[in-house]
Formats: structure tokens, sequence, C-alpha cells
């Protein structure tokens, strides 16, 4: 007996739950900035992570 690919359902269907909200500006504008805010963290981090991986690369060990 094979066993039955799981499927997703549709995204219509998902979506309709959705359907009758009426939609919260200020909520999603927060959000929105909260996401962007902590996406420009993480790329400060890695920017400043690569340029201390490239000084200690450049850095000769013996003094």
């Amino acid at each position: 007996m094979l066993k039955e690919e799981w499927q997703p359902p549709p995204v219509a269907e998902v979506l309709a739950v959705y359907a009758g909200r009426a939609k919260d500006t200020v909520t999603a504008t927060r959000g929105a900035a909260k996401v962007r805010e902590s996406l420009n963290r993480a790329r400060a981090a890695s920017a400043q992570r690569r340029a201390a991986q490239k000084t200690a690369r450049r850095t000769p060990k013996s003094a």
C-alpha cells in the first residue's frame, strides 16, 4: 500500500480565514518597521563580522 503524499491545503482556503478582517495599518506599519530594523541590525552585524575577519587575516600572526 502506497503512502499518500501530504498536500498543503489550497491557498484560497487558507486565506479565506483572513478575508473578513479589516486591515489594521497601524499594526502592519509597526510590524514592518520591526522587521526592517531587525534586518538592518543583522546586516550591520554581518558587515562588522566580515570586517573583523578581514583584519584578522591581514594582521601578521607573529609580533
